[in-house]
């Protein structure tokens, strides 16, 4: 079947400036939204790793035994308990301080502790508090992953601005057509054409110019999502090092240049109605 021709279209100029305007706004959309995935995914990747360890800690040597005792009463539901020993305990602390033996008494007896379910967790917590310091790796990372949803609000806010500008380009561009083409307009309305006809024209234009450019601003942002990804994984520890794109991630990600020119063929068509209807 043969596609009818539109009755106008936009000038070069205007054809050039939406293409352009539209390929920038798809960019910062598409980056924004995996940004804003890949910390979401790196939070909840921490969260489901770290939430079964524990560190327990105790500067009293009368206590030690006891925490020794306790983790083997509990054996059954401890998955793993690793006790740091006084050398290893000194290769953690060298890049900080040093002294040698006469630092031994000022460090502290520590033990890693990975539980089966956080119940047992919780279990464990409330035998062994009153002799150490039990700190799970959940509370000891609730800062960097704070800031993490604090960068997805953030990257939430700049898609928001994103959208609006786009609504604000395809308001002015179906604004300034509809000016450019007045006398073609009033041709149609004289030979009985309707305003979802000359509408409907709008979004066709409108439809080709955004496929072009959202297909271009989402080739130009994934090398650069990449790019960050890789870059994260280099540091090998903390938050940065487990953010990632999952398949779910990429499927948004390919879905929202679609949402864009979607909602600009409909900004398109409601802006160029309430053109019609006041003219």
């Amino acid at each position: 079947m043969k596609q009818k021709p539109v009755v106008f279209s936009l000038i070069k100029e205007q054809s050039t400036f939406m293409t352009a305007i539209m390929s920038v706004l798809t960019f910062l959309s598409v980056l924004t939204l995996g940004i804003a995935l890949m910390i979401g995914t790196g939070a909840i990747r921490m969260n489901t790793s770290w939430d079964l360890y524990a560190t327990i800690q105790t500067t009293d040597s009368n206590d030690v035994q006891k925490i020794r005792d306790i983790l083997a009463k509990n054996k059954n539901i401890i998955k793993s308990a690793n006790e740091i020993s006084a050398s290893q305990m000194n290769n953690l602390m060298s890049p900080w301080v040093s002294g040698g033996t006469a630092l031994q008494k000022y460090l502290p007896q520590m033990w890693e502790v990975k539980f089966a379910t956080h119940n047992d967790l919780k279990s464990v917590q409330t035998q062994i508090t009153p002799y150490s310091k039990f700190l799970t790796h959940r509370a000891a990372l609730s800062t960097p992953i704070r800031a993490g949803w604090y960068l997805i609000a953030i990257s939430a806010l700049v898609l928001a601005v994103a959208l609006g500008s786009i609504t604000i380009c395809i308001t002015y561009i179906a604004h300034n057509t509809a000016i450019l083409h007045k006398r073609e307009l009033e041709i149609l309305n004289q030979i009985g054409a309707s305003d979802s006809f000359v509408a409907n024209q709008m979004q066709i234009i409108v439809a080709r110019i955004c496929t072009r450019a959202t297909i271009y601003g989402f080739i130009l942002a994934v090398p650069f999502l990449l790019l960050i990804s890789a870059a994260a994984h280099s540091t090998r520890v903390g938050l940065m090092a487990m953010i990632g794109l999952n398949t779910f991630g990429w499927i948004l990600l390919i879905l929202l240049p679609i949402a864009i020119t979607v909602f600009a063929t409909y900004i398109t068509k409601h802006t160029t109605k309430k053109i019609l209807k006041n003219s």
